[in-house]
């Protein structure tokens, strides 16, 4: 039996990150892993997701060439086989990279399924069911991760996806019935739509994306209706029906049919296996593991991170939970800050969000001022020919420090990295007003809309008195 000093259960952004840091931290360290480093982010979620989205992204600007004066001879079509294989070669080479860092750091790597054997111990099986080796350690950080969540209503069928089979789909749907208007599914749907697929997307909430800033995904709504996505909204989708040669079902009244049916109304824990009941650590109700602030369990000496806690199923958020976890670990003092988690969502427009929308800031009874600039108003926009959007900055209207920041419009998913430490710092609309930003970019949205906190920008008309 080898013994560490911790050991990390899972090799995801959140576990491989863990693993690195503690080692760094002069920690013994092992980490098992059952299938590829990277876990769902890398392998089956937002790295070839967005290698497929940026892909589709060159063969929109070459059909829109001529808005721009470049003229493009023959037929402009999309390579779906060589998407595919693209995204498979970037995700090759980001495993290879994690492989190595890991390596570089002195983690022990154990190919195969951790089940707890006891407080401290954990006996990895490999992929045929033989044992490899029981392992002990002094900590443990659990970075299980999370899997796709498709309800017994549900038929079975090869019409009758998740996001999984998507990503390796042999041809391009025709048509594609969407469950879910969350993130993932208005992704895949702004992605499709524009390769030529007819997108219906069925969602039982009033809105789709409902738990984002109520502005922002109007925004998009508008726009992926423009795309001719069809957005339905505020019933459920019944009597579902699959074959071998499409999917069917109602919503209402109504009749919807598609090539095929993406399940994307959620995700759970991936625990099944690990043997948790051995080391007595408890889970909620729906599954997830609980955790305070320093990522510590019910149990001394183990931690969780990332997806398994049910917490931020992004995979930054699981990094930063991985550090924290490790440093804790290790003996250090750390702190997981859930409240300033960015958000990131690749639809057509993008989203980038952190902190607190409008509609918190009326529950919690935050008396606000909001300042908000267009796109269209901005040099850059207009010469990238992108001008759909806003960035948003509410303050606090007695202390003018900045509680949230939301920005829908092109590189949004870029340009929200400037808000984290603004936040973080707990500036003032004030003071991120005054830091003078280059001209002509997309950046100069974050000042200007600081200055309409104000009403002080200088390219947004004054109201006449």
């Amino acid at each position: 039996m080898q013994e560490f000093d911790v050991l990390v259960i899972g090799g995801g952004p959140g576990g491989y990150v863990a693993a690195i840091r503690a080692a760094k931290n002069g920690a013994k360290t092992a980490l098992v892993e059952r299938k590829e480093f990277g876990g769902t982010c890398l392998n089956i979620g937002c790295i070839p997701t967005k290698t497929l989205i940026a892909g589709v992204d060159v063969y929109h600007k070459a059909r829109h060439a001529m808005e721009f004066g470049v003229k493009i001879s023959g037929e402009v079509s999309p390579d779906w086989e060589a998407m595919l294989a693209r995204k498979d070669s970037v995700i090759k080479t980001l495993r290879g990279g994690i492989g190595s860092l890991l390596k570089a750091a002195g983690v022990t790597v154990f190919k195969g399924h951790g089940a707890f054997t006891g407080r401290k111990t954990v006996k990895v099986v490999d992929g045929e069911g033989g044992e490899v080796e029981e392992v002990t350690a002094n900590k443990i950080i659990i970075a299980s991760g999370s899997e796709t969540l498709v309800p017994g209503f549900i038929p079975k069928g090869k019409r009758v996806i998740t996001s999984t089979e998507l990503l390796s789909i042999s041809e391009i749907p025709k048509s594609l019935l969407i469950l879910g208007g969350g993130v993932i599914g208005c992704e895949f749907a702004c992605l499709f739509a524009e390769l030529g697929t007819k997108v219906t997307i069925v969602e039982m909430l009033d809105s789709i994306m409902p738990n984002i800033d109520r502005e922002t995904s109007r925004v998009v709504a508008a726009q992926m209706q423009k795309m001719g996505i069809e957005i339905m909204n505020g019933k459920p989708l019944g009597d579902l029906k699959a074959d071998d040669k499409g999917v069917s079902g109602k919503v209402g009244d109504l009749t919807v049919s598609a090539d095929y049916l993406l399940v994307s109304i959620g995700r759970k824990p991936a625990l099944e296996g690990m043997n948790l009941a051995a080391s007595g650590v408890k889970t909620n109700e729906r599954g997830w593991i609980p955790v305070d602030s320093s990522c510590r369990t019910n149990v001394p000496g183990i931690f969780a991170i990332g997806d398994a806690t049910g917490s931020w199923q992004l995979a930054h958020a699981a990094s930063a939970m991985g550090v924290v976890a490790a440093d804790v670990a290790c003996g250090k003092k750390n702190a997981f800050d859930g409240s300033l988690v960015p958000g990131c969502i690749f639809t057509s427009p993008e989203i980038g969000s952190v902190g607190k929308s409008q509609e918190q800031c009326d529950k919690g009874g935050i008396e606000t001022r909001v300042g908000k600039f267009p796109f269209a108003a901005l040099g850059k926009a207009m010469a990238i020919n992108e001008t759909v959007g806003f960035c948003k900055i509410i303050a606090d209207a007695k202390t003018d420090q900045i509680l949230g920041v939301h920005i829908v419009g092109p590189h949004a998913t870029d340009l929200i990295a400037e808000a984290c430490p603004a936040l973080h710092l707990e500036i003032t609309a004030k003071e991120l007003g005054k830091a003078i930003h280059a001209h002509p970019t997309l950046g100069e949205a974050m000042m200007e809309a600081a200055h309409a906190v104000h009403g002080e920008s200088a390219h947004i008309p004054s109201k006449r008195r």
